[in-house]
């Protein structure tokens, strides 16, 4: 993990603010510390006049500070959005579109999120649509965003179909994680935030998943502590890293067995997406993650691609910090049918995000067109009394 000297990654709460750069064809940088998010203006710089706020209706008064900065330099918008996925509808996004229209909007001008990932994925859409794009600066409010939603450039909106169907890539100006903001966030959220950590450190990084295992599970829920911000640090440099390599999920191919590109960071999430929808949305992201990674990695371990000791690891890691490793709720079949429209298919062909074992490594690979009694067998295991 590289960083720049104006934070060692893994310093602690106190340290000065870590710069993760993002690199490509519209670099950024992510900043992580405590109170980095009043150097939103710093981001945003002189060319806009008018600033839009998309700002999660529950979190508006902690977002005055940002507010309050916004306005000292531009005419703001505040464009207050509903809480969680219900907020991430073409409807709503119309809405945000319409209020941009009637304050005049030009190009030059800029739109800034503030909340979790589902607002910044909307705000994120907003700024990528509005005039065929404009810029962009994330300020996450909760951990899933900080290491998942505001990095990468990806943007989108739910339909009845599923889960972030529309959408488009977006890369931002800059974005700010906060960790002060984590402070307010309730014990539940971060511990589903942690879901999408424990994946990047199966997918790339196995220093992440000895922290998780290795720590006091009180101290890696300390936001002000020096683990949990090396487990954000580690889970957005693996992140970066993996987009600067395939930004718009170009990449992979089963043909050669190689490295899927950016559709690693789906490890678990055609499970995942589609629980999220059996739900109506009532699971949160992370949880729902944490399920999928342990189904696909029942399915690996069934075709052979990884041992008995790592499927053991994925229920362990993730059930050490909280998170679900079970689940039966939806009938299996209901299930399939959204896996089966998910991004990564093709034409009728499931393809999913696994694991495969080259010694003591794992790396992601595409898994195509699997044995349908494989997939069952494996959502079986995931029922709870199924033996291990």
């Amino acid at each position: 993990m590289t960083a720049s000297t104006a934070g060692a990654a893994g310093a602690t709460g106190a340290a000065a603010a870590t710069v993760l750069p993002v690199g490509g064809a519209s670099p950024y940088d992510v900043i992580v510390g405590h109170g980095v998010s009043a150097r939103v203006v710093d981001l945003l710089g002189d060319a806009p006049t008018r600033v839009a706020l998309v700002v999660g209706e529950p979190l508006r008064a902690l977002a005055a500070p940002v507010l309050a900065a916004l306005e000292e330099r531009y005419a703001v918008t505040v464009l207050p959005v509903p809480d969680g996925e219900s907020a991430k509808t073409v409807s709503t996004a119309a809405a945000c579109w319409e209020a941009l229209g009637e304050a005049g909007f030009t190009r030059s001008d800029a739109v800034v999120t503030f909340g979790g990932g589902a607002t910044t994925d909307l705000g994120g859409f907003v700024a990528a649509s509005w005039l065929r794009g404009v810029r962009v600066v994330h300020v996450p409010t909760t951990l899933l965003a900080m290491v998942d939603a505001a990095v990468g450039g990806k943007t989108g909106v739910n339909t009845g179909a599923g889960k972030n169907l529309v959408g488009a890539f977006h890369e931002p100006a800059g974005v700010l994680c906060d960790l002060a903001l984590l402070a307010s966030l309730p014990r539940a959220e971060l511990v589903a935030g942690l879901g999408e950590v424990v994946k990047c450190g199966f997918i790339a990084d196995p220093a992440i998943l000895d922290l998780v295992e290795d720590a006091a599970v009180e101290t890696i829920l300390d936001p002000a502590g020096p683990v949990l911000r090396e487990l954000v640090e580690r889970a957005i440099a693996v992140k970066i890293d993996v987009v600067v390599g395939d930004l718009k999920e170009a990449g992979g191919s089963e043909a050669t067995g190689g490295h899927p590109g950016r559709e690693a960071l789906n490890y678990g999430h055609t499970l995942a997406h589609a629980i999220e929808r059996a739900e109506h949305y009532g699971i949160r992201h992370g949880e729902a993650v944490a399920i999928g990674c342990v189904y696909v990695a029942e399915v690996a371990y069934r075709v052979g691609l990884i041992d008995e000791a790592t499927l053991t690891r994925h229920r362990s890691a993730f059930g050490r910090v909280g998170l679900p490793v079970g689940y039966a709720a939806a009938p299996f079949e209901d299930l399939l049918a959204t896996m089966r429209v998910d991004k990564k298919s093709r034409g009728s062909r499931l393809r999913l995000i696994v694991l495969a074992q080259d010694g003591e490594t794992l790396r992601p690979r595409v898994l195509a067109g699997p044995d349908e009694q494989v997939l069952v067998d494996a959502y079986a295991a995931l029922a709870p009394g199924a033996p291990a």
